[in-house]
């Protein structure tokens, strides 16, 4: 057995512990409960890029507004169902300024995370028609959306994106849409967890087949604004944060505080339904939840029953940083460009010692930098790579916990700190040595 940073046998019996059958193909929380129980039983520290977690700072306008709420006693109020009025407008404004897309105050609605708010979109669409009970992912994506629908009941389809970017697209979608099934198609941008970002003409192509085939596109928009491959704060004016909701009116799209303004904990985000969408009447929709409108059973049926609003304060918080924002006076972009420039740093690192990016090309363009990318290495499956940098005192998840057909790991930068460099350059330095490519 190779003496490694970390003991191995330690890693081994925590595996056993918490009844994990094979580490390559455990889930995010399972991996984060292990290192966890190997760090407190060892001296060493992992270098841990296996959970998306803000690593900044929340942003102060909004802790500020937080504060002010709650010392006016809003503590003691159940908000409306749909949010407060300050809120909606300004997720309203900000969805102009920042997307140029126009959307009424009314379908911005609040929900405790993106989490609960693809879940509620996701149960209303399974149910806008009978013969479409099937959703539709655009892999690799985020894990945990297919264990809500897990949760549901429901059923999905899903294919990894690899091979179909640009006009491959079309006929990859028009496989799965023509079969008359599929009520929604979902995916994040920029992506998590492989950092590519849908071009214009792909936007074009999605928007044009969910007109086609009436289907509702969901676009998890957790990382909004982020692509530093270009400067997307500038309030009002080009370029924009991309979006499929310029080529059709059938889209829900989810802002998330968490990683934008760092305000995770709070779990306020936004769920934007476009006018047309919000008010739309289906039959199925009265018959499943007495309710005409897709917006009024997303509102006043699901997220009802799910949390009974969003946290009061918390919407304070997210009015006064949308409002600042827009505002020209908080660049929420400039304030998350450390997770570009740890990224380039770290994975410089990764390739001087064999390892090579999976995810590299958004089309002839490489993929940027950001709070996501994508690693792999020579002789080894992702889920064996996990297993073994484990060892060494890394952590991640393997591609394949999201949907993709690739082989390698997803790695988060937010809670790596630079002073561990260093430590990651010497432990992959011993890794390569320990399992040469030939």
């Amino acid at each position: 057995m190779k003496k490694t940073p970390i003991n191995q046998q330690l890693v081994d019996q925590n595996i056993a512990k918490l009844r994990i059958d094979h580490v390559g193909q455990a889930s995010i929380r399972e991996i984060v409960a292990l290192v966890n129980l190997v760090e407190e039983a060892g001296s060493e520290k992992f270098i841990r890029m296996e959970m998306g977690v803000p690593g900044l700072p929340p942003a102060q306008v909004g802790t500020e507004a937080e504060i002010e709420a709650l010392q006016s006693g809003v503590a003691s109020k159940y908000p409306m169902m749909d949010g407060i009025k300050p809120l909606k407008e300004e997720a309203s404004r900000f969805i102009k300024l920042f997307m140029d897309v126009d959307v009424s105050p009314a379908g911005c609605i609040p929900t405790v995370g993106s989490m609960q708010g693809t879940y509620a979109a996701l149960l209303v669409a399974s149910n806008v028609d009978p013969k479409k009970d099937t959703a539709l992912f655009i892999d690799p994506g985020f894990p945990v959306q297919k264990q809500q629908m897990l949760v549901m009941g429901h059923h999905y389809e899903t294919f990894d994106v690899f091979n179909y970017r640009g006009a491959k697209l079309r006929e990859k979608l028009e496989e799965f849409l023509s079969q008359g099934n599929i009520n929604s198609i979902i995916y994040s941008n920029p992506n998590n967890p492989s950092w590519i970002c849908f071009t214009e003409q792909e936007l074009q192509i999605i928007g044009e087949l969910a007109n086609k085939y009436d289907v509702i596109v969901m676009e998890d928009l957790a990382y909004f604004g982020m692509d530093f491959r270009k400067d997307l704060y500038t309030p009002g004016k080009p370029p924009y944060q991309p979006t499929v909701a310029r080529y059709t009116n059938n889209y829900v799209l989810f802002v998330s505080s968490s990683k934008i303004f760092s305000y995770a904990g709070q779990r306020c985000g936004m769920m934007i339904i476009s006018d047309a969408l919000f008010n739309r009447d289906y039959d199925n929709l009265k018959t499943r939840f007495q309710s005409n409108t897709f917006g009024n059973s997303i509102v006043l049926r699901v997220l009802y029953t799910l949390s009974s609003g969003t946290s009061h304060s918390a919407q304070y918080a997210l009015a006064a940083m949308f409002k600042a924002a827009s505002d020209g006076k908080f660049n929420f972009i400039n304030d998350v460009r450390e997770y570009s420039e740890k990224a380039k740093i770290m994975k410089s690192i990764f390739q001087k010692h064999g390892f090579y990016i999976v995810y590299e090309k958004d089309g002839d363009e490489l993929v940027g930098d950001g709070f996501y990318f994508t690693i792999a290495y020579p002789t080894m499956t992702g889920e064996e790579l996990l297993a073994n940098l484990l060892y060494y005192g890394v952590s991640a998840i393997t591609l394949k916990n999201t949907g993709s057909e690739k082989e390698g790991l997803r790695a988060c930068v937010s809670h790596v700190q630079r002073s561990q460099f260093d430590d990651l350059d010497k432990r992959l330095e011993q890794f390569a040595a320990d399992f040469p490519v030939n």
